[in-house]
This record gives structure tokens, C-alpha cells and sequence, in this order.
């Protein structure tokens, strides 16, 4: 699926940044992805579409009050596509989700914020108006969404319950990475906490698709972001590295394999 009009329920359908100036994120990001900006009529300067030759592929916002009020730091959010958001978060609050957003009114859509049992955020969105063409899957484009998670099979079992995602196992040495599938389209990952980041919180990762890992990353730091993990193989996967922002908004890019 490399560009989308219409998102499919149950499918990964945005992403964006919260930051404190999203002015300077959108000079990192331009210079590092090659992406283009667009401000949203109405927004007076908050809420910036990121495209790539007119095709969208992500959002910068100023932190919002209530973020910022409850101590979030700079953070990457994506969101999942839900027909019915009214139930969808009825649903989340009885597998036990915290809502964060309710049902909120939010351009020509619908937006809520959950965050699961084990603590991960996430946003669901929902839309019956056309709002152009998406990128996925493209060289700087969103690619994958990996959620690294302080109990993996609470995890599992609420997003299986929420949105109906199927599972399979990766046996990856001393773990196993459960690969999330909307039907037969593998849509996102989940994987248990590694022992060094004991303490630290359940979250996801919007993974962007990149032609160079190390050139990348090397451009990242340049433009004064922080390498958090540096690139690494993933035999049959790619070559991937965790990376941050200027403000500390983690995300990462991967070099993709070639397909088998």
C-alpha cells in the first residue's frame, strides 16, 4: 500500500509530532526526510501537514496544554483508524485502556488518545471526508509501528480485542516478536522489554522507510539529533536505528530488505 485516499479500518493511518516549536522540528524533519509543509487552514501556526511532493506523510503540532500540563515530553504519536470512534473507545475502557482524548471533533475527523493496560499511547482517528493522498511504505515515509512493552502478552491481548488484529510468532533468540496483522497485512510489532531498559515506560515507535540507514542517521546528527541506538541488521528485515529529534522525540528509520 503505498499511498492510500482511504484508509482501511484497522490500519495505521497517520502519525505526527508534538513539540514544543514545531517551527525548528519542521527545518529537522524537512532537512532530513526532503519533506514539504503545508499549515492547516485555522490552526493559526499549530497543526502542520509534512508531505512529500503534495502526498502527506506525518504532522507537526505544538504540545498541547494537556500534555504538556501531565509532564509529556516531545513524543511521536500514531494513529489507527476506527469507524465507529464512539464505541471504538467504549471498547478500549472495557479491555481496560485509560482514555486520555475523548471523542474530540478535530478538523474533518474524529480523534481520541488511549493509552493501553501496559501503558503505550496511542490515537485513534475516524472520517468520512477525503483529505488527499498518503504515503506508506515509501522511501520517507511512515513504514512500520513497533510497540516495545512492559508485558507483552497483556499487550496482546488487548489490541487483539480492540481492533481484531491477528498474531504470529518470531522466535528472535531470547524473545519472541509478535508481528500484529489486520487480516493477512502485517500492519505493526510488538516486542517484551529488553532488561537494559528496565524502568523505562511501554511505548510505540513510528518507523520511517529510509534508501541509506547510516547515511540517515549521520544526516540526523548533523541537524542536532541524537542517535539512540545506532544502525544495526536485522537478518531478512533490514537495517534499522533508533533516532531522536532536537527535542527529544524518538522515532526510527530502517532500510528495508529486499523482498525474498
Amino acid at each position: 500500500m503505498p499511498e492510500f485516499a482511504k484508509p482501511v479500518p484497522g490500519n495505521f493511518c497517520w502519525t505526527e509530532v508534538f513539540l514544543e516549536d514545531p517551527a525548528r522540528g519542521k527545518g529537522f524533519y524537512g532537512e532530513l526526510f526532503g519533506w514539504g509543509s503545508q499549515e492547516m487552514p485555522g490552526s493559526e501556526g499549530a497543526y502542520t501537514m509534512l508531505h512529500i511532493g503534495g502526498k502527506f506523510v506525518a504532522g507537526a503540532s505544538k504540545m498541547p496544554p494537556a500534555l504538556k500540563k501531565a509532564g509529556a515530553p516531545s513524543h511521536w504519536l500514531s494513529h489507527v483508524f476506527v469507524t465507529n470512534p464512539i464505541e471504538a473507545v467504549n471498547k478500549a475502557k472495557t479491555l481496560g485502556a485509560k482514555i486520555i482524548q475523548e471523542p474530540m471533533r478535530v478538523g474533518p475527523g474524529t480523534m481520541s488518545m488511549i493509552q493501553d493496560p501496559t501503558g503505550g499511547m496511542l490515537a485513534l482517528w475516524s472520517t468520512k471526508e477525503s483529505m488527499g493522498t498518503f504515503l506508506w511504505g515509501e522511501s520517507n515515509s511512515l513504514c512500520w509501528n513497533e510497540l516495545v512493552t512492559t508485558d507483552a502478552a497483556a499487550a496482546i491481548k488487548f489490541y487483539v480485542g480492540l481492533f481484531g488484529w491477528k498474531t504470529e510468532s518470531w522466535p528472535m533468540g531470547a524473545f519472541t516478536y509478535t508481528v500484529l496483522k489486520n487480516g493477512d497485512v502485517p500492519v505493526a510489532g510488538l516486542m517484551p522489554q529488553p532488561k537494559d531498559m528496565a524502568g523505562a515506560p511501554t511505548s510505540w515507535t513510528a518507523y520511517f522507510a529510509v534508501t541509506d540507514c547510516d547515511a540517515t542517521t549521520k544526516r540526523a546528527e548533523k541537524l542536532g539529533g541524537k542517535v539512540c541506538m545506532g544502525p544495526q541488521d536485522i537478518p531478512n528485515v533490514g537495517r534499522f536505528a533508533i533516532l531522536s529529534d532536537q527535542e527529544g522525540a524518538m522515532f526510527a528509520v530502517i532500510k528495508n530488505a529486499p523482498r525474498q
